[in-house]
C-alpha cells in the first residue's frame, strides 16, 4: 500500500492519497491539459513564443505554466516502432521505410513528492500538505523569498514575474495544486478532465501504480521493451511521486533526471554540524575571555 505523507503532516484519518498517472504512449500533444489547467486556475497566458526548435510555445514549467506538454523530436536511428501509421506528403509514395523524426510527447506537472524539498525549506508554512497527499501553495501567506525555487529537484515551482498585463499574485510562488479546490467537491482536475486519449489519469495513487503496472507489462507483451514507469518506486530519493510517467525513453530525453533526490536530506546533518561549530566558537570565547580576566 503506497505510504500516505498526509498522516506525516498531521491530518489524522485521510482520505487515500490522490495523484496522476501519465502515459506518455497515448499523448498527442493537443496541449487541451494547458488550456483547461490556466482556464480553471486563472494562470496567465504565456503568449504566442516561438522557441525556434519545437511546436512547444511554453518551454517548460513556471509560475504561469502549471501543466507543459513537451514535444521531443528524435531521429528515426533511435526512435522505437510503435507500429503508429506513417505519414507522407500528398501523393507520396509509401516505400515502407520510417519517416526521419518520430515525436516523443510528455504532458509534465508538478511531482506532489514524498519527501517534498519545497516544503522544508518554506520559512512561512505558505507550501503546505493538503488531507490528499499533494502539496499546494497558500498565496496568501507565501513572502516570495524564493528559498522553495533552488529546492525543488525538478525545477517546477517558480515566483510569478510582472510580465505584459500580469498583475495577480506577481512575486509569489506559484505550481500546480492538482486543483485542491476541484477534489474538495468530488471533481477530477481539469487538466484530467480534459485530456482526449487518457494519458492523464486522476485517482487513489495505489490504483493508478496498478493500473500503470499493467499498462507497462502489457507494452512490453507488444514488443516494447523501452516503455517503463518513472516515480512509481517508493524506495527512490523522494520517496516516490504523486503524479508519475510511463516514458518510452530514458528520463533524460524527457528532461527528468534519471535519479532524483529529495535536496534537503542533509539538513538535518548540516544542522547538527552547524550547531557543534557554534558551540565550539562560543567555548573558544569563553575560553578567551575568560583567561584574559
Amino acid at each position: 500500500m503506497t505510504s500516505n505523507p498526509a498522516r506525516d503532516a498531521g491530518w489524522v484519518d485521510p482520505p487515500p492519497r490522490k495523484g496522476f498517472f501519465t502515459d506518455t504512449s497515448v499523448c498527442i500533444g493537443c496541449k487541451a491539459c494547458e488550456v483547461a489547467c490556466k482556464e480553471w486556475n486563472a494562470v496567465p497566458d504565456d503568449g504566442m513564443n516561438f522557441l525556434g526548435s519545437s511546436y512547444d510555445n511554453t518551454g517548460q514549467l513556471g509560475a504561469s505554466t502549471w501543466r507543459h506538454v513537451k514535444f521531443i523530436e528524435q531521429p528515426a536511428s533511435t526512435a522505437v516502432d510503435l507500429g503508429l501509421p506513417r505519414v507522407g506528403l500528398p501523393g507520396q509514395q509509401d516505400t515502407g521505410e520510417r519517416t526521419d523524426f518520430r515525436w516523443l510527447m510528455e504532458s509534465d506537472v508538478c511531482k506532489h513528492c514524498t519527501h517534498a524539498a519545497c516544503l522544508d525549506v518554506c520559512p512561512t508554512g505558505s507550501l503546505f500538505r493538503t488531507e490528499f497527499g499533494t502539496v499546494v501553495v497558500q498565496e496568501d501567506i507565501c513572502n516570495g523569498c524564493g528559498y522553495c525555487v533552488p529546492a525543488c529537484p525538478f525545477g517546477v515551482i517558480d515566483r510569478r514575474i510582472g510580465e505584459k498585463g500580469v498583475t495577480k499574485n506577481v512575486g509569489i510562488a506559484q505550481k500546480c495544486t492538482l486543483c485542491y479546490d476541484r477534489l474538495h467537491d468530488g471533481l477530477t482536475p481539469a487538466c484530467a478532465q480534459a485530456c482526449p486519449t487518457e494519458s492523464i489519469q486522476f485517482g487513489d495513487l495505489d490504483e493508478l501504480r496498478a493500473r500503470a503496472q499493467e499498462r507497462v507489462d502489457t507494452m512490453h507483451d507488444q514488443g516494447i521493451p523501452q516503455a517503463r514507469l518513472y516515480g512509481a518506486d517508493e524506495s527512490d530519493g523522494v520517496g516516490g511521486l504523486g503524479a508519475f510517467f510511463l516514458l518510452l525513453d530514458e528520463p533524460e530525453v524527457y528532461g527528468l533526471p534519471p535519479d532524483p533526490v529529495v535536496t534537503t536530506k542533509d539538513l538535518p546533518e548540516m544542522w547538527k554540524k552547524a550547531g557543534l561549530a557554534a558551540l565550539a566558537l562560543l567555548a573558544g570565547a569563553v575560553a578567551v575571555f575568560g583567561s584574559g580576566s
